[in-house]
């Protein structure tokens, strides 16, 4: 799928952070049960994913009370009534109950129009890229003035489960607990995306559009929620090929940056910026060395903050443009690879 916009701006890149920290030494010293009865070496965790350390929401926290809150900031950081906001999309794997909707709640919390339509989109890693598609595309047909994109990821309850998991599982070996090692990664985490007309827009920050490819003979790789055919499960767990999966992500992220420049009309060097995905640093590599990206341009908050979903990707937008990594005059790429495998690649031009 190619996608092109002629009146679409990003408004509006937001991030709320939790305020607890969980290294990935401590997660280590939780593990000692595991790693003595296999002999693993200390410091394994953060060595192979460079994740040094990630965060947790307060137990008890919905994602959607985070939303609010994210979505709220976003708002406030833009021009953009709220009377203006035609829809509201909530993006992330968690959310608060299977019904209503997860929007539901952030809708009424942000006090948004009743005209304003609602839902939530999941997708992996992609659920927020996703639903900034959605919403850009309202725009561009005139159905709406502006749209929220917001989700929140909480990591908690899956590596809590993941440790139980693995230190009671006394026929676990170096090999298969390979699998659960990605779970050990996951962190929490807050994001939200205003898109609105060129219109209304102070900044002029221009979404101009993209490429959405699909690789799903290895929808296999990573699977993580509830089993539903256990009906005794009551925690999360999450198995994963890792090296697999980074593999291919990759190998299909190739394809689909060569569309990507050449829908936009760029070469690899016309990018000036790139947020992508934060998975670890060994992906990271790969995937610039194998799309011709100078790591000098990308922005990354995998070390501290480990994976976090589908908010990975916006929320490191936000703190890079915070943190002045984007100047006037850019051209980012957006550089999403989500299990399933789906990539979305958006191209901005910040002014």
């Amino acid at each position: 799928m190619h996608l092109q916009y002629e009146n679409v701006c990003l408004e509006a890149v937001a991030h709320v952070l939790p305020d607890e920290v969980v290294t990935s030494e401590q997660i280590e010293v939780r593990l000692a049960p595991l790693y003595e009865r296999l002999r693993l070496p200390e410091g394994r965790l953060e060595l192979m994913s460079g994740i040094r350390e990630r965060r947790f929401w307060p137990p008890g926290v919905l994602p959607g009370q985070m939303s609010v809150a994210t979505g709220r900031r976003a708002l406030e950081m833009s021009s953009v009534d709220r009377r203006e906001v035609g829809a509201l999309v909530h993006g992330s794997v968690c959310r608060d109950y299977l019904e209503p909707a997860t929007a539901a709640g952030v809708h009424h919390g942000l006090d948004l129009p009743a005209e304003c339509i609602l839902y939530d989109v999941s997708n992996a890693c992609l659920g927020l890229l996703n639903g900034m598609v959605q919403v850009a595309n309202m725009i561009e047909l005139g159905q709406i003035r502006a749209g929220l994109v917001v989700g929140t990821e909480s990591s908690r309850g899956l590596v809590e489960a993941t440790i139980a998991q693995l230190n009671a599982d006394e026929s676990l070996t170096r090999k298969n607990i390979k699998p659960a090692f990605a779970s050990l990664t996951i962190g929490s985490g807050s994001a939200a995306i205003l898109l609105a007309h060129r219109e209304l827009s102070r900044h002029g920050r221009r979404l101009l559009g993209g490429v959405a490819l699909a690789a799903t003979d290895h929808c296999d790789l990573c699977r993580g929620g509830y089993n539903e055919s256990d009906t005794a499960a009551s925690a999360p767990l999450m198995d994963t090929d890792s090296e697999l999966l980074m593999r291919e992500g990759v190998a299909a992220a190739r394809v689909a940056f060569e569309r990507f420049c050449r829908h936009l009309g760029w070469q690899p060097s016309d990018i000036d910026k790139t947020f992508c995905h934060q998975v670890g640093h060994v992906h990271r590599r790969l995937l610039l060395e194998t799309l011709g990206l100078s790591p000098a341009i990308d922005y990354t908050t995998l070390e501290w903050l480990g994976n976090t979903g589908s908010v990975a990707l916006p929320m490191t937008a936000s703190l890079g443009i915070e943190n002045g990594h984007v100047h006037p005059g850019d051209r980012i790429a957006l550089l999403g690879i989500g299990s399933g495998i789906n990539v979305l690649m958006l191209g901005v031009e910040w002014r």
